[in-house]
């Protein structure tokens, strides 16, 4: 019975395998896992790599095959294998070894090489080879690409959640690019201003030994009808008669989040007056039960002209204003 590693599994071939069909799995399988192609999950791929080098490197060989297919891969590692002419024999000394080492030379031999470099730590010059072009290594990373996100003052003041549908370039199992489709999930936090950045890391185009770059959404905010933002504050411009400015006037507003508000102005308002409701801001972020403050900034009216009666009728109802204080 066999014993080890299952080399024809690791293939994905049938045991009946030609060279043929050995090339083409070895081919497919080392431009996915070789370790310049897998940057972020390096060190899996390098055992992957190595395991598929040594599959390959078994079943290609005739003697080791033979061997592999009676004993095993725990019994193929028992013998030692001499020179040209020397039949495989029992071994304590374990001869058959295979290293890092032996899977770059395999992969140099199917696709070029530039010498040096290699798996684990070589010189680091080693680089993957596409339609004779050299790609470079994967510690290179791409520049980060940035997109704006509009957002609603109400996603801002609430919360939401958007989907946004991107499209990528990555390599499929014999390198050659493809286009996938994928769903990113954003979810806005109450609070978050312009100039917030969420980060999907290395969601940009994939090619062989580099990194692909990071999509940064940047938080941008739509003009709103009735409020504008300042800070954790939000501002509301609210234009008054001259008449209502001396009497009395009840502001209704709408908030964001689709409460009524009355707010009472009962004291005189003076042009460029200001009133402060307090909590009735945008919410902060960093403390989510706090909000900034509601200002409204009142523009009094006045009117472009007066009749010679008017004029008359407010010099007698206002006359003694001056000497009330007003």
């Amino acid at each position: 019975m066999q014993m080890g590693v299952d080399y024809y599994n690791l293939l994905k071939v049938n045991r009946d395998a030609t060279d043929d069909d050995l090339k083409r799995a070895y081919k497919r399988l080392a431009m996915k896992w070789h370790p310049d192609k897998n940057p972020v999950n390096k060190k899996e791929a390098e055992a992957k790599f190595k395991q598929i080098s040594e599959a390959y490197d078994v079943l290609s060989d005739p003697q080791k095959r033979q061997i592999y297919d009676i004993y095993g891969e725990e019994g193929l590692k028992s013998f030692e294998f001499g020179g040209p002419g020397d039949e495989g024999k029992a071994s304590n000394n374990t001869s058959f070894r295979f290293n890092q080492r032996d899977a770059e030379d395999i992969f140099k031999e199917f696709f070029g090489g530039s010498g040096g470099g290699g798996m684990g730590g070589g010189s680091g010059k080693s680089g993957f080879y596409r339609n004779g072009e050299t790609v470079s290594q994967g510690n290179r990373k791409m520049a980060a690409i940035e997109s704006k996100l509009l957002c609603s003052l109400e996603e801002l003041y609430k919360g939401a959640r958007r989907k946004m549908r991107i499209s990528r370039s990555v390599p499929d199992d014999f390198g050659k690019p493809k286009t996938v489709d994928e769903i990113l999930k954003i979810d806005i936090k109450p609070g978050w201003k312009k100039g917030t950045k969420i980060t999907f890391p290395e969601k940009g185009n994939q090619e062989p030994g580099v990194i692909p770059a990071d999509l940064i959404f940047v938080v941008d905010e739509k003009p709103h009808p009735i409020f504008k933002r300042d800070g954790n504050d939000l501002v509301v411009n609210q234009k008054i008669s001259l008449l209502d400015a001396l009497t009395g006037k009840t502001v209704d507003l709408t908030t964001l989040d689709g409460r009524y508000l009355a707010i009472p102005a009962t004291d005189i308002i003076k042009p460029g007056h200001e009133m402060v409701i307090l909590n009735e801001g945008m919410p902060i972020s960093k403390e989510p039960h706090k909000k900034g403050n509601l200002r409204i900034k009142f523009d009094v009216t006045f009117p472009s002209r007066l009749t010679a009666e008017q004029k008359s009728d407010l010099k007698r109802v206002l006359g003694g204003a001056d000497s009330l204080g007003y």
